[in-house]
């Protein structure tokens, strides 16, 4: 299958592939913070899907259009942060800007984080690649063939890494793209505890605590903790010692960090991937910055000075632009769009 790349194309992508920042937004807790007050409400209506799986438990689906009418189209599959959704300003953004170029965009939540406690005494880590896995090969046995890309971001983005490099040319994707990934655990497990970024560690342990609590009160014998304990909880470190390692099998959280970071697996991945990064991401440091050395030539690395997390906000207060929503698409477009 040979790329056919229009003439126009090459000239788009220069333009989008460098991010600025919005003037006066440089900061990179503004960037990061930002998003959520630009992109507050859904601009499409979603097509809700309960996939069933092998375990007896479920992930759900949100498409941008019932797939069974586009199975034609190019598809974008969106695998979201650490207690992220279809409702995270990045997801919905990104998935109605596929939505825009004619392609199928489809968000897979990971288990409890559609709105409903999934049913198993497990939940989802960064390093839990089978769900996404058996979704991608689902996808395309349901489906049919067409061009796929996957986009992961934050947790998802780590998974998403792990994924590929895992299964190598296997994969059922023609390419992909990682951004904001803590591609070193426990490293940014102590990022996370010093300075400002508390505020953030406080924010997402808050909506862990949530999550676990509503799957403790309605299945309540599924995680290794009571209520009470629960409540006790005051770091993210804490939380996945007492859950995420126990029901996952590893012996502890940094065991857990330690075999489930993606970076020593980046030099595996085989499939074209772009992953860009802010230096000044307030979620990690240096230690999730990837040698280029250490990667393999398909592999393409973006680190840019601004952008926060998951932020990447440019253009003016009275016009903002979402970067990732141009940038992404506009890279993934020869692997989405190509003719035979």
């Amino acid at each position: 299958m040979t790329q056919i790349i229009p003439s126009d194309l090459g000239q788009v992508c220069q333009e989008s592939a460098t991010f600025v920042p919005m003037r006066g937004v440089a900061n990179r807790h503004l960037q990061t913070m930002l998003p959520r007050l630009i992109r507050r409400r859904l601009q499409f209506s979603p097509h809700w899907q309960r996939l069933d799986l092998p375990d007896g438990d479920f992930v759900d689906l949100a498409w941008s259009e019932a797939p069974e009418q586009a199975a034609h189209k190019p598809r974008l599959v969106v695998f979201h942060g650490l207690e992220g959704s279809l409702h995270s300003p990045y997801a919905h953004g990104l998935i109605n800007a596929a939505r825009a170029r004619g392609w199928l965009g489809v968000v897979m939540h990971f288990r409890g984080c559609s709105g409903e406690p999934n049913r198993q005494k497990r939940i989802y880590h960064s390093g839990e690649t089978e769900d996404g896995s058996w979704f991608l090969h689902w996808l395309r046995n349901t489906f049919g063939a067409v061009p796929t890309a996957a986009v992961g971001y934050s947790l998802g983005g780590n998974m998403l890494a792990c994924l590929l490099a895992k299964e190598g040319n296997d994969v059922p994707l023609d390419a992909a793209v990682i951004v904001s990934a803590p591609f070193m655990l426990e490293q940014c497990s102590y990022h996370m505890e010093k300075g400002f970024s508390r505020v953030y560690q406080r924010y997402l342990l808050n909506l862990l605590k949530a999550n676990a609590s509503r799957k403790l009160k309605a299945y309540p014998d599924s995680l290794p903790v009571s209520l009470q304990q629960l409540k006790r909880v005051r770091r993210i470190r804490e939380f996945d010692d007492l859950i995420t390692a126990k029901i996952h099998g590893f012996a502890d959280a940094i065991d857990y960090y330690r075999q489930c970071s993606a970076m020593p697996l980046l030099n595996q991945i085989a499939r074209p991937t772009l992953i860009i990064h802010a230096k000044d991401d307030p979620f990690m440091d240096h230690h999730s910055i990837p040698a280029p050395a250490h990667l393999p030539a398909n592999v393409e690395y973006q680190l840019t000075e601004h952008g926060g997390h998951v932020g990447f906000v440019g253009g003016t207060l009275r016009h903002p632009e979402m970067w990732l929503e141009r940038r992404i698409p506009d890279w993934l477009t020869p692997y989405l769009e190509r003719v035979s």
